[in-house]
This record gives C-alpha cells, sequence and structure tokens, in this order.
C-alpha cells in the first residue's frame, strides 16, 4: 500500500492556517483530507474538563495531543494524504512528530504574519484568547520549514507559490 503525503501547517492561533488548508485542497490535483486537533475538540471528542489536579502535559491535554499526533502518522500510513493545520506547542511535540512521521513525505510549511495582524485578527474574530498568537510564536522555534509563507500577502499568490513548491519537490 502506498503511503499517503502530508502537507503541515504551522504556524501561531489566527496565523491563516485554516484558510490556508481549505483553498490548498481546492486547487490541488490529487485529493487531501483536512486534520485539524480542533476538528475533533469542537466535535466534542475532548474530556469534559473538571477540576482535574494534572491537566498537563501528562493528564488530559497531553494524552489527547499524543493521540492526535499518532493519529496523522496512522492516517497517512493507511494511504490518505492529509494537510494538517497544526501548532506545536512543545518542543517534545515536535521531536515526537519527527519520530512518528519517519518514512512518511512531509512538506512542512511555517505559517506567519505581523503581530499586529494576528492580534487584529485575533480581536475581529472574538472567539480568540487575546494574547494567544502572541505566546504561540514560539512555535517556529520548535520545526524547520521546506517553505515559509506570510498570509498578509494575497492568499492567491501564497496558494500558487505553496502549489508550486510542492510541485517541484516531487519531481
Amino acid at each position: 500500500m502506498e503511503k499517503g503525503r502530508i502537507i503541515f501547517l504551522n504556524g501561531t492561533s489566527s496565523s491563516g492556517k485554516t484558510t490556508l488548508a481549505h483553498a490548498l485542497r481546492e486547487v490541488l490535483d490529487e485529493p487531501f483530507c483536512y486534520y485539524a486537533s480542533d476538528q475533533l475538540a469542537d466535535a466534542g471528542f475532548r474530556t469534559i474538563k473538571r477540576r482535574i489536579r494534572h491537566n498537563s502535559a501528562s493528564g488530559e491535554r497531553g494524552r489527547f495531543f499524543d493521540g492526535f499526533h499518532r493519529s496523522i502518522a496512522a492516517f497517512a500510513q493507511a494511504g490518505n494524504n492529509l494537510i494538517v493545520e497544526h501548532i506545536i506547542e512543545e518542543q517534545s511535540w515536535a521531536d515526537q512528530m519527527k519520530e512518528l512521521f519517519a518514512g512518511l513525505d512531509v512538506f512542512w510549511i511555517g505559517v506567519h504574519a505581523p503581530i499586529e495582524e494576528v492580534e487584529r485578527r485575533e480581536r475581529d474574530r472574538g472567539n480568540r484568547q487575546i494574547g494567544e498568537a502572541r505566546y504561540h510564536l514560539k512555535t517556529h522555534g520548535f520545526c524547520s520549514y521546506d517553505l515559509d509563507v506570510d498570509t498578509s500577502e494575497p492568499a492567491a499568490d501564497l496558494v500558487q507559490n505553496i502549489v508550486a513548491a510542492w510541485n517541484r519537490r516531487r519531481t
């Protein structure tokens, strides 16, 4: 069975990962599944938050993301092409994914935007915790990328550049 390929979008909250993922799915020549931890959380997958003393990296949250990371590899190993959006919050997550994705074709994209822009997006959306994007800026220190993009640039240009880079690396 042929393994699926992964286009991995990593960036802060409000950086434009979701918009970019959906635009890429529309123009890529081959089918890709969209996959994000928010899909699972929004569907009610995560446990109900209670006053649990151990809701840390080793607690419910840690177990959730451990499973999410493993599921990315499992879907790709089963032959699914994936566009994954994520915020790699810890070096241990980046290390885990490097190990899990060994032998898989992963195209890493750093999704950036000026901090003023992501903070404006946080305020405009109204469903984000203000300051979350600034906190997540550390994510880019945990990864090395095949391509970096700035989502303050025109979306059509970004998508075209990503598709061209994706196609170049596959030839």
